[in-house]
């Protein structure tokens, strides 16, 4: 039986190998960030699956999250998980390789990182693009 899965589990690649896998190897870019955030700005035909909600009593974590992605892919999709800094999307690939998820990757430095390599397509300045990560410890 497999070990228990944990962060160390998490293959983690940087911005520009992530970049190349959504454009040459067909990963799917899973955008774990809030609803609000996604709408700001999110990278082309990204899937949004919010991993934490922020509620009167704080961050809460999506209890639906696996459930909700499982909807959407099969546990055999290669996928790319993203927030906005890297953290959320850390605990959320754990979440997706306990649940049986086998082509999981988590992009290092988040959707903040993809804002400051220059591959958002979107007009605005940079610094309205990103977001300040309200779950940062």
């Amino acid at each position: 039986m497999d070990a228990p899965k944990s962060v160390e589990d998490v293959v983690t690649v940087d911005v520009h190998d992530a970049r190349k896998l959504l454009i040459d190897s067909g990963h799917r870019y899973l955008d774990v960030r809030t609803n609000e955030e996604f709408n700001k700005s999110h990278v082309d035909n990204a899937l949004n699956i919010p991993y934490m909600f922020i509620t009167q009593e704080g961050r809460v974590k999506n209890p639906e999250f696996v459930a909700q992605v499982s909807a959407l892919c099969d546990k055999e999709d290669s996928l790319v998980v993203a927030c906005n800094s890297g953290g959320r999307s850390l605990k959320a690939s754990v979440d997706l390789l306990i649940a049986g998820y086998k082509n999981v990757k988590n992009m290092a430095g988040g959707y903040s990182a993809w804002v400051d390599n220059g591959f958002a397509q979107d007009s605005a300045p940079p610094e309205e693009l990103k977001t300040a990560c309200k779950f940062r410890r």
